[in-house]
């Protein structure tokens, strides 16, 4: 998944939102609470109130696409007392973000590796 997710500008609404919505949902809430063109390319990356969910939004030219990933034991630090409504990462971070290190603070914190049995 991380391989996949390249785009010009990576965005990370702060707020942490209802994972009921979809494509839609997520859209609607970048038009009504941002100055952000939803079909610049950029990703949008929201997260749920137990911050152990992401998703991703995109727009390729051609549609919308959506991808979700959950953590089996642990919490995405997010952060949430900033004062910006959306952060724009890095492609770095979002690698990092996704690879299970927080990117909020100076230090890298690995979150435990979860193995399936």
């Amino acid at each position: 998944m991380k391989r996949m997710l390249s785009a010009p500008e990576i965005c990370l609404y702060r707020e942490s939102v209802d994972f009921r919505k979809s494509i839609n949902g997520l859209a609607a809430i970048i038009e009504s609470d941002t100055d952000l063109p939803l079909g610049s390319g950029a990703l949008f990356l929201f997260t749920n109130k137990q911050r152990d969910k992401i998703k991703v939004l995109s727009w390729d030219k051609t549609g919308f696409a959506l991808w979700y990933k959950r953590l089996e034991k642990a919490k995405y630090k997010w952060p949430t007392k900033e004062k910006n409504e959306v952060f724009t990462l890095t492609q770095f971070e979002l690698d990092r973000l996704l690879s299970g290190f927080t990117i909020i603070g100076q230090e890298l914190v690995r979150i435990n590796d979860f193995a399936m049995t």
